[in-house]
């Protein structure tokens, strides 16, 4: 179950990463930063 919750907020994080930023830089620095949230509540 917390791998379901932590996928769908990986999911939700990258759609919302991806859609605020205007750079690919930006868009690497707003996806690792979601992938530490993921890793953070994982743990």
């Amino acid at each position: 179950m917390k791998k379901a919750i932590a996928l769908g907020f990986a999911l939700l994080m990258t759609a919302g990463a991806l859609a605020g930023c205007n750079t690919m830089e930006g868009a690497g620095e707003d996806v690792e930063r979601g992938g530490q949230h993921v890793q953070d509540a994982a743990s």
